[in-house]
C-alpha cells in the first residue's frame, strides 16, 4: 500500500510541476502582440488581393445547416475574387440536400460537385483542390459559419509569403444546448486561445483544424502528393488531415499562423456518445501525427518541445497517478488526500486563469472537464493508442426520413458576424430569383476509395 500511495504522491507532483512549467510558458507566449507589418490593410489602394477559392466537402449534412454555412461564405466582406466549391461526397440524403445545391448552383461564384460514390473527405477536398486554381484555398467544414470578415482577416496574414497555411478561432455555435457543448465551447476557446496562440508566436500552430483553415495553393502543390498518399501500418490514413496537412507545411519550411479575430461557429457534439466517438478518432490522428512531428522538434524553438512534452506525458503522469490512487482506494478503502487535492487545487487554479482572461466566469464551470478527464478521456486515449491502426470515423449517420416527406428548407443569402464571446450569428433572409442563370451543377468520376455510412464530423 505505502508503493501505491508513493506512487500517486510522486506521479501527481511530477504532474503539478510539469502542468505548472508548461501552462505558466504557455499563458506567457499566448498574449497578444502588435500586428506584423505584412498584415496589411487589404482595402488599400493599390493592394493586389489574391484569389481565394473556398472548399467545402459534405457528407450526409443537415440540408439547413448546409444552407448556413454557405450562406455564411456568400456573403463575406472580400474584395477580391472568391469562388466557392461545394463537394457532395456521395451523400445518401442528396434528395434532401439537392435543393441547397440548386439554390446555391445559380451563383456564378459557386460550383457544386457530385461525387458519384462517398470517397471520404481527403480524396474529395484534393478533388476540389485540383479542379480550382485560387492562389489561397479555404477549407470550411459543412456544419460551419464564419463571421463576414473571416477570409479578409485569414487573407491578411496570408500576405507573409512565408505562412503556408492559417486557421481561425473556432467557437460552438450550439453551446448553449447542453451541459456539454457549453463545455466544448470552452475547450475550443482554451485550445485555440492558449495552446495554438502560444504556439503561433513561433509560426508553428501544430493543427490547422479543419472547420477553419487556408492554405497557399503553391504550398499545396509541393504537398498534395503526400496528403494524399498517406499511410499508417500499410493503411491508408482515412482522418485526421487537418493535422496532418499542417504538420506537412511545416516540414516544408512553412510558417503556420493562428488568426483569433477570424471567427468561425462550428456544431459539437450534444451528447456523450458522439463527442466520445470524436475524440477517439482525434487521439488516434494526434498519436499518429505526433511521431511524425517529432522530428521537426529540433527546428523549432524550445518551447514547442514543452509543448509536445506536456501535451503527451502531462497526461501520463495524470493518469498514473489517478490510477495508483484508485487501486489504494479499491485494495484497503483509504484515499489518496495529495492526489486529490493536487489534482483540484490544479484544476481551479486553470479555471480561475481561463476565467480571467477571457473575461468571463462561466469558466470557472470548466472544472466539470478533469472528471471527465481523468474517468473517460484517459481511458479512451490509452485505448487509442492500442488501436491506431484502426481508421473507422465512428461519427454519426445520415437521418433519412422514411415517410416520403423532405424536411422543409430555408434558403440563406446571408450571414454576420459578432464577437467570440458572443458567437456567430446569421441574418437569414429568404433568395429569390434563383431559377434563372447557367447551371453550376457539376458531376464528376469517383476517385478510389472505402465506402462510409457515417458522416464527417
Amino acid at each position: 500500500m505505502d508503493l501505491l500511495a508513493t506512487t500517486s504522491a510522486v506521479a501527481v507532483s511530477s504532474y503539478a510541476l510539469l502542468s505548472t512549467i508548461y501552462k505558466s510558458a504557455q499563458a506567457l507566449y499566448a498574449q497578444p502582440t502588435n500586428p506584423s507589418s505584412l498584415q496589411t490593410d487589404l482595402g488599400q489602394a493599390g493592394v493586389v488581393l489574391p484569389s481565394v477559392d473556398v472548399i467545402v466537402p459534405c457528407f450526409n449534412e443537415d440540408p439547413n445547416t448546409l444552407s448556413e454555412c454557405l450562406a455564411s461564405i456568400a456573403s463575406q466582406d472580400y474584395a477580391g475574387k472568391l469562388r466557392v466549391i461545394v463537394v457532395d461526397d456521395g451523400s445518401a440524403n442528396r434528395d434532401l440536400v439537392g435543393p441547397v445545391h440548386k439554390i446555391y448552383a445559380s451563383d456564378p461564384r459557386f460550383r457544386i460537385i457530385l461525387m458519384a460514390k462517398n470517397v471520404g473527405k481527403r480524396k474529395a477536398q484534393i478533388a476540389a483542390i485540383r479542379s480550382s486554381s485560387g492562389d489561397l484555398v479555404l477549407n470550411v467544414d459543412s456544419d460551419t459559419i464564419l463571421a463576414i470578415d473571416v477570409v479578409t482577416k485569414l487573407v491578411s496574414k496570408m500576405q507573409d509569403p512565408d505562412v503556408g497555411a492559417a486557421m481561425g478561432q473556432l467557437i460552438a455555435s450550439n453551446r448553449n444546448e447542453t451541459w456539454l457543448t457549453k463545455l466544448i465551447d470552452m475547450e475550443y476557446w482554451l485550445a485555440c486561445n492558449e495552446e495554438r496562440a502560444a504556439q503561433a508566436r513561433f509560426g508553428a500552430v501544430m493543427c490547422c483544424c479543419g472547420p477553419c483553415a487556408m492554405y497557399r495553393r503553391s504550398a499545396l502543390a509541393l504537398l498534395l502528393d503526400q496528403y494524399e498518399t498517406q499511410f499508417f501500418r500499410g493503411k491508408p490514413s482515412d482522418f485526421g488531415e487537418d493535422r496532418h496537412l499542417t504538420i506537412l507545411m511545416l516540414k516544408a519550411g512553412f510558417r503556420t499562423e493562428y488568426v483569433p479575430d477570424a471567427i468561425a461557429a462550428t456544431v459539437v457534439p450534444d451528447s456523450l456518445g458522439p463527442y466520445l466517438r470524436q475524440q477517439l478518432r482525434w487521439a488516434r490522428s494526434t498519436f499518429r501525427d505526433t511521431f511524425l512531428a517529432l522530428r521537426l522538434l529540433p527546428e523549432l524553438d524550445r518551447y514547442l518541445t514543452l509543448d509536445v512534452v506536456g501535451q503527451n506525458l502531462g497526461p501520463l503522469l495524470l493518469a498514473l497517478s489517478s490510477l495508483a490512487a484508485l487501486a489504494q482506494f479499491v485494495i484497503d478503502g483509504s484515499v489518496a488526500w495529495w492526489t486529490v487535492l493536487t489534482i483540484a487545487a490544479m484544476t481551479m487554479v486553470r479555471c480561475s486563469v481561463a476565467a480571467f482572461r477571457a473575461r468571463d466566469m462561466r469558466f470557472l464551470g470548466f472544472s466539470l472537464h478533469t472528471p471527465i478527464n481523468i474517468f473517460l478521456l484517459l481511458p479512451l486515449k490509452a485505448y487509442a493508442l492500442c488501436t491506431l491502426s484502426n481508421s473507422d470515423w465512428l461519427s454519426r449517420k445520415v437521418a433519412v426520413q422514411s415517410t416520403g416527406e423532405k424536411k422543409a428548407v430555408i434558403p440563406h443569402a446571408t450571414a454576420g458576424t459578432s464577437s467570440a464571446r458572443s458567437g456567430v450569428s446569421a441574418t437569414v433572409t429568404r433568395k429569390s430569383g434563383l431559377s434563372h442563370g447557367p447551371s453550376g451543377l457539376a458531376a464528376t468520376e469517383s476517385v478510389c476509395g472505402r465506402d462510409r455510412s457515417s458522416a464527417y464530423k
